[in-house]
């Protein structure tokens, strides 16, 4: 693991941007349209997914960065090992 992705899923606005520039890691949920990392760890608080974290290597870094950077919202962020934030 050289990185971890964080979605705040309850702040995305269902815009599918990440879903469209790294598909094969977001999709959008068809149960209420927001954005989905997909094999993600889902933390939840009551009923509700309040952020997924997966843990990703070197060679998928520029694809999930690639999908933060067009986020609106700012709500998929990646973390070094280290624990440096990226985005």
């Amino acid at each position: 693991m050289a990185y971890k992705v964080e979605h705040d899923r309850p702040n995305c606005i269902a815009c599918a941007a990440c879903s469209i520039v790294s598909p094969e890691f977001w999709q959008m949920s068809p149960g209420d349209g927001k954005s989905d990392l997909a094999n993600s760890k889902h933390v939840v608080v009551g009923s509700e997914i309040v952020r997924e974290e997966l843990q990703i290597e070197a060679k998928d870094f520029e694809k999930n960065k690639n999908a933060a950077d067009m986020c609106p919202v700012n709500v998929i962020h990646i973390v070094r090992r280290d624990g440096e934030k990226i985005i």
